[in-house]
């Protein structure tokens, strides 16, 4: 099923390939055709909108915690404000939890205050041993679903970083 429609159709099918059943998000330009599409398919996926990233970091928890999946979709920018959730909840609980960040601030980026953590971020999740890997591809969308079970099944944090040139392939 992860072969046709849009880029953004096909990373949907991948979340919910993976079993992720619930999707906490905040607005983001490069992910709002993924955020709408996951609204119209609520019967699969549920979703909640944030305020802010750590906000999503205990709703995944407390929705861990009564048998959901959870996955935060948020701009790489807006990882800072979650690290300390992230660590002193997610990960000392051994909570499972994929993150899927729009990748601000990388080659033709328009807004230069993105620019600082768009270059931060690979050292970042590095430095927090959060595993991670990079989309650019229509041909990587899979391993979306391979993060997701690997997030459940190891009770670990899975970050994933979409790529403007991901959706530069659809135009």
């Amino acid at each position: 099923m992860l072969s046709g429609g849009s880029i953004d159709d096909v990373i949907v099918d991948a979340l919910i390939a993976g079993r992720i059943d619930l999707v906490c998000s905040l607005p983001c330009n490069m992910l709002a055709g993924i955020i709408k599409i996951i609204e119209d398919r609520q019967d699969h996926i549920t979703h909640i909108s944030l305020t802010r990233e750590e906000e999503g970091v205990g709703i995944a928890a407390g929705a861990y915690l009564g048998g959901k999946r959870p996955a935060i979709l948020m701009q790489n920018s807006g990882f800072g404000n979650s690290i300390n959730a992230l660590l002193s909840l997610t990960r000392f609980y051994e909570m499972p939890l994929l993150i899927m960040m729009s990748h601000r601030g990388g080659k033709g980026e328009k807004i230069a205050a993105q620019i600082p953590m768009g270059d931060a971020i690979i050292p970042l999740l590095e430095a927090l041993e959060i595993e991670y890997c990079c989309i650019s591809k229509r041909s990587e969308i899979p391993s979306i679903t391979k993060f997701a079970a690997d997030a459940i099944s190891n009770s670990s944090i899975m970050a994933i970083l979409l790529e403007q040139e991901l959706w530069d392939e659809e135009s």
